[in-house]
């Protein structure tokens, strides 16, 4: 923990999708801010505002703003914001998505055309978006990471449309890392194994997900926001330097199995 401080100390970064403390991105935040990094927080409208301050203030977080990625204007907001008070930034974590929820329990084939495209805004073109916007302000390199799902490589029962979504979002990742590596850009997809947020409660069975998830992992356990907001610190610190474009599963296992 302490050679991982070391590297991580001082680094600056934008932390997107704390809806409470449960969420992935609150575990990644915690960890970060422990291992001695600043970091700015976003809440999605007024009504997520009230849980996701009091937690900001935990964080110390010099910056609390609002984003709707569906909102114009406001992620220009944001890193406008963030270049007056830091004028630069070493990392965005991207912990969004959503579909709705007639789509998100039917089937694939019987999509909305609106409902689908809802989802990828959401849940794929924002982290592109965000990487447009940071590029200018990773002076001296950054890592873009944002959180995918097995479900993007196999067919997850009752996972659905975000399939499709998730398989969307580790492919424009691969393509930004090469795209974005001449400045010394790191881009990952981070692949925690089912965890039990407030977005995960909307698929339908997801106990019976979780369940399998532990019976078939060699670990045999679940992992939690800790384990993936480590994971997300050693990709920020240099100490991941040659690593880029990759898709890191932390699943205790369960993507190996067949």
């Amino acid at each position: 923990m302490d050679s991982i401080r070391n590297i991580i100390n001082g680094k600056k970064g934008l932390i997107v999708g704390i809806a409470n403390e449960n969420s992935i991105a609150y575990g990644c935040a915690s960890v970060l801010r422990e291992l001695g990094a600043e970091v700015a927080v976003t809440y999605l409208n007024n009504k997520a505002e009230k849980y996701v301050r009091p937690l900001a203030e935990k964080l110390e977080a010099p910056l609390v703003m609002p984003l709707d990625v569906e909102q114009p204007g406001q992620m220009q907001q944001v890193f406008s914001d963030i270049e007056q008070h830091w004028g630069k930034l070493d990392f965005v974590i991207h912990s969004i998505a959503f579909c709705p929820m007639e789509d998100l329990h039917g089937r694939v084939v019987d999509c909305s055309r609106d409902g689908f495209q809802q989802a990828m805004h959401v849940s794929c073109y924002s982290f592109v978006e965000m990487a447009r916007h940071a590029e200018p302000l990773m002076k001296d390199g950054g890592s873009l990471i944002t959180m995918s799902y097995y479900g993007a490589d196999k067919v997850v029962e009752n996972y659905n449309m975000m399939g499709p979504v998730k398989a969307a979002l580790e492919s424009v990742s691969r393509y930004m890392a090469s795209e974005l590596g001449p400045k010394g850009i790191r881009v990952h997809a981070v692949s925690p194994g089912p965890l039990k947020t407030r977005a995960a409660s909307g698929i339908a069975h997801f106990d019976q997900l979780i369940d399998d998830a532990i019976a078939r992992a060699p670990q045999n356990k679940l992992v939690d926001i800790e384990d993936v907001g480590m994971t997300c610190a050693f990709l920020i610190s240099n100490a991941a330097r040659s690593l880029t474009g990759q898709t890191i599963y932390v699943d205790g296992g369960h993507h190996i199995m067949a």
